[in-house]
Order: structure tokens, then sequence, then C-alpha cells
């Protein structure tokens, strides 16, 4: 059986979130989801927030992934991201706020209020929630 692993490198600002030889990833971009193999055809794409799974060893693994930008060669993965977290990283009692004052924001009478970062901010804290409790 030919070796159907290749590179996975995930960076953020603050750290090398991981790094090592997969057999799959999934991420969101803004085209949709996508899941990439080894011999994938090159392709670069920005990510939205979402949910990333990372298949080594025929287990899964999955983080929060905050936006970023996915690089995509035959043997090599490169993600760069805004932030991601492991499950075990989120507070789930922050991550609750935020998703009620983002819910506060979008449904109050406001005028002044940045819709489309409200939107995000609950978006990603729906993300961080579903990953969390998956975690259990």
């Amino acid at each position: 059986m030919a070796d159907s692993s290749f590179h996975l490198q995930i960076l953020s600002p603050d750290r090398v979130f991981y790094k090592d030889d997969i057999e799959m990833v999934e991420v969101s971009t803004t085209e949709g989801d996508i899941g990439v193999l080894k011999g994938h055809i090159p392709l670069t794409s920005i990510l939205e927030p979402g949910i990333l799974k990372i298949r080594k060893n025929g287990e899964e693994l999955r983080a929060a992934l905050h936006s970023g930008f996915i690089k995509i060669l035959s043997t090599k993965v490169t993600i760069l991201a805004e932030s991601c977290e492991w499950p075990s990283e989120i507070d789930v009692n922050r991550a609750t706020a935020s998703k009620e004052r983002a819910q506060k924001r979008l449904t109050g009478d406001n005028k002044d209020i940045n819709t489309s970062r409200a939107e995000m901010s609950l978006r990603r804290s729906l993300i961080r929630l579903e990953i969390a409790s998956k975690q259990k």
C-alpha cells in the first residue's frame, strides 16, 4: 500500500498550532467545506471560521479554526490561522457569554452596531461551544 500521508503545518500569530504528517484535513473556505488528501491539486484559499478536522492514523482530531488562509501542495498543506483552539483550550463560560452578547447585539434596537462583526462573533462562539461539547 502506498503512503497516503502528507505534511500539515498550522501557524497562528502566537504559536505553531500543529505540525505533523497526516492522512486528511477538512476546513471551511469561503467557497464551502473542503477535504484534502495527499496529491490534491495546488490551491490557495481563504478560510472561514469553522471546525478543523485532522485525520491521522485513523483517528480524528478537531479544533476551532477562526479564519485564515490555506495553501495546498501535493505533499504539504500550510494553514495560516487567525487563531486556532483545541477543545481543552476553550473557556465554555467565556464562549457562552460571547454568544449571548452577540445575540443581544443582533436582536437589539441599536442601529449603530456593526452587524457583520456581531455575526462573526456569534459564529466563532458557536464553533467554540460545539467543539467544547464534543470533548466530553
